[in-house]
């Protein structure tokens, strides 16, 4: 049997924007700023921070999933669960949509849903792990989450290849 990693494929592009975003709010402030004949070495410096501090923000995780296992890096820590020991999986709305899993050992990981609608294949290894964790009994919450996701993604994928073949 093949053991291979797989990885968010849109990760760099995600990246890319941040970075865009960034650096366009910091061209913006320096334009302003240079315009009105404000710029001085201490506005720069702020300004040079508040783009940091949005680029920071936006910075994209990067997950990435094995045989049993998915991790979600951040610029600080990276987070890993065991999937084929799931206990729940929720769906956390908010301000973003947010896919939480937990595993048996206390672990957590939190997701942009997005991101597997976007990586077929990221989710179709987390969904057979977690038919693993509920065959074995321990994912007792979240089945209902998870079917959820499993639509939108075949949605997704039906709508794909309607484009692709010119039927939408």
């Amino acid at each position: 049997m093949e053991h291979r990693v797989l990885y968010d494929h849109r990760w760099a592009e995600d990246l890319y924007s941040s970075v865009r975003c960034s650096g366009m709010l910091l061209g913006m402030l320096f334009l302003i700023d240079w315009g009105t004949g404000r710029l001085t070495w201490s506005r720069g410096t702020l300004w040079v921070t508040l783009a940091l501090v949005l680029f920071l923000v936006l910075f994209p995780a990067r997950v990435s999933a094995g045989e049993g296992w998915l991790a979600c890096r951040r610029p600080l820590r990276t987070r890993r669960v065991r999937t084929d020991v799931l206990v729940s999986v929720r769906c956390l709305d908010g301000v973003s949509r947010r896919l939480l899993l937990r595993d048996a050992f206390g672990d957590r990981v939190e997701i942009d849903p997005q991101v597997l609608v976007n990586n077929p294949d990221l989710w179709f290894r987390l969904a057979e792990d977690a038919r693993r964790s509920a065959a074995a009994g321990t994912l007792t919450c979240g089945t209902t989450a998870l079917r959820r996701i499993g639509e939108r993604i075949d949605r997704e994928t039906a709508l794909s290849v309607f484009r692709a073949s010119g039927l939408e």
